[in-house]
């Protein structure tokens, strides 16, 4: 996605605050990498729109403490498997 850092900030931003997406979903459905996004709603969304960076931090805040539940699940699939 070659555009225009601090419009593809706030793209991801939307999309992220939007469909409550982790930082590799809204890597994926933009078609960057994930340090990419990670830059853009991390450094340069918060210069440009505070009130948006407010709501993808919470967003991305809850993701991050919940990571490690959905982690287990995917063990826990993974193995009832076999």
């Amino acid at each position: 996605m070659k555009a225009d850092p601090e419009q593809r900030a706030v793209q991801l931003g939307e999309y992220i605050a939007a469909h409550n997406a982790t930082v590799r979903a809204a890597a994926a459905a933009f078609g960057c990498s994930k340090s990419t996004v990670h830059k853009d709603v991390a450094v340069r969304l918060r210069s440009i729109s505070p009130a948006l960076y407010g709501q993808v931090h919470a967003v991305l805040a809850r993701n991050k403490a919940e990571r490690h539940l959905r982690g287990g699940a995917a063990t826990r699939r993974r193995y009832s498997r076999r």
